[in-house]
């Protein structure tokens, strides 16, 4: 009974327990397609999202590009554009230019043809004329019996005197004119200069005269044995002349600084009265220490007055010297400083700097603090100097050059020859002895009269004029001129004077005849 229920109880289980079995089975069946159909759903939705985002992207992407070809194809239009103007612009220039040249070419086309023709003319004209000299040259020939070359020489020597006669008129004409500009506008400056500044008529004397208040003090000064007047001489490097002059002693020396130092002391000594070699000593010590303050001191007051700063120590020493310095009895400090003062005024005229022009006046005349001690003129040592010392190529040109011994460089430097000319030879300036003045006068009559052609020469106006009688058969207008000229350079060249010479030629022709 048992097995049979079992059996019947596995008949019945096994299709009860398929039955469930499949029931579980639909049940995970249903349940899987539910969540199969969910995930396909979201797989769809999500792909609709992807697909619609795609599809929005691509809109995007689509338009981007549009709106870049659009806009690279406007740009490219514009370039096009802009290029199919220039090359009509540039086919417009070409016709132009083509136009042109056909223009030119024919006007040279018509040149060429007229120089051509002109050509032709002048081959013509010129066998004509050649005719015409030669059948000339037959009838000189058979007039005159002359030769070619006579002939020829006859003609150089007719068109020698033409020329010679018309470049005397030319050089005359020319220099009229030139006066009447130059000599006017530099007389209106030298003159404005001269009217502005003030000076004395006559400059400070240098004296090499000791007065004594006695005869008797000759004695002392010469000494026991002549060993004061020897300790004196000694000390200082001077020459004490004690003569008959009464109550006077002389004092000769080259050097006018040494002779300052040598009056200087001898008039303390006599004042003092006491005189011996050992208190000459002291006295000539103390004064040439003195002397050395007193020449700074003078050079640079010189520069203070003229308003010139920063300068060279051992310039304004040199400038100080010039202060015992004498040229024809005319002090050289006070000529310096007149030529400084003169050429800042020229100088203000003429638009120049007047500091600098100042500075040139105050140095030209350096060279003669050294002259006696260096061999040469003083214009070249004053630019030795002033070279050695620092100062410009201008400064130094200017120096050396206002007596033309150089060429100058600059309107500086004949600013500096004016303003010493003119201080120079204003009245009472400088004197000279009656002997060398009329040395000169005779020497300026003899340069002037060694010209061939002059009759007489006479020297007037106390040697700043000289007036040269010509022969007028010999010395033609135009040869006057160039004569004069030739007077004016050799008297630069042989004849050292202040100021300037006037040189008048006169050429008289007199024509006398007889009514009877």
């Amino acid at each position: 009974m048992t097995w049979w229920m079992a059996a019947i109880g596995l008949i019945v289980g096994i299709p009860l327990g398929i039955l469930i079995r499949m029931g579980l089975v639909r049940a995970r069946l249903g349940t899987a397609e539910r969540e199969a159909q969910h995930v396909a759903q979201e797989a769809q939705k999500k792909a609709e999202t992807v697909l619609t985002e795609a599809r929005l992207q691509a809109k995007a992407d689509i338009l981007r590009a549009r709106e870049e070809f659009e806009s690279t194809t406007k740009a490219r239009r514009e370039e096009l554009s802009a290029l199919d103007n220039r090359i009509a612009q540039r086919e417009a220039n070409l016709d132009r230019k083509v136009a042109l040249i056909d223009k030119k070419e024919h006007t040279l086309e018509q040149r060429a043809a007229d120089l051509d023709k002109d050509g032709q003319e002048l081959g013509r004209q010129k066998a004509e004329l050649q005719g015409l000299l030669d059948e000339q040259r037959q009838k000189l020939r058979g007039l005159a019996g002359m030769t070619q070359e006579e002939a020829r020489q006859a003609l150089l020597k007719q068109t020698e005197g033409e020329v010679r006669s018309e470049v005397g008129g030319l050089v005359r004409r020319l220099q009229e004119e030139a006066k009447e500009t130059a000599e006017r506008q530099a007389q209106r400056i030298v003159t404005l200069a001269i009217q502005r500044f003030s000076a004395n008529h006559a400059a400070e004397y240098m004296t090499n005269t000791v007065a004594l208040p006695n005869d008797e003090m000759k004695g002392r000064i010469i000494g026991r044995d002549g060993r004061n007047i020897r300790a004196l001489e000694s000390l200082t490097g001077v020459n004490l002349l004690v003569d008959d002059t009464p109550e006077a002693v002389v004092i000769s020396a080259f050097d006018p600084v040494r002779r300052e130092i040598a009056r200087v002391a001898l008039e303390r000594l006599i004042q003092d009265g006491r005189i011996h070699p050992a208190r000459i000593e002291e006295v000539v010590n103390k004064t040439r220490e003195e002397m050395e303050t007193t020449i700074g001191a003078a050079g640079e007051e010189a520069a203070y007055s003229l308003g010139l700063q920063g300068l060279d120590a051992e310039l304004l020493r040199l400038v100080g010297r010039l202060k015992f310095r004498s040229s024809y009895s005319q002090n050289v400090l006070v000529h310096s400083v007149e030529v400084a003062q003169l050429m800042g005024l020229m100088a203000g005229e003429l638009g120049l700097d007047a500091a600098l022009a100042k500075r040139i006046g105050l140095f030209h005349d350096i060279g003669k603090a050294l002259d006696h001690d260096v061999e040469g003129g003083h214009a070249a040592i004053g630019g030795d100097v002033l070279r050695r010392l620092g100062e410009t190529p201008l400064v130094v040109n200017a120096v050396a050059a206002h007596h033309e011994e150089v060429p100058a460089e600059s309107l500086y430097a004949v600013l500096a020859a004016a303003a010493d000319a003119v201080s120079a030879a204003r009245p009472g300036a400088r004197s000279e002895t009656t002997g060398l003045y009329l040395k000169r006068l005779e020497k300026l009559e003899a340069v002037a009269g060694s010209f061939p052609g002059v009759e007489k020469t006479y020297a007037i106006q106390a040697g700043r004029e000289v007036r040269v009688l010509v022969q007028p058969e010999k010395v033609d207008d135009a040869g006057a001129m160039l004569l004069a000229r030739n007077i004016c350079k050799k008297i630069e060249n042989e004849l050292q004077y202040p100021g300037q010479i006037r040189v008048t030629v006169v050429r008289e022709t007199r024509c006398v005849e007889y009514a009877r």
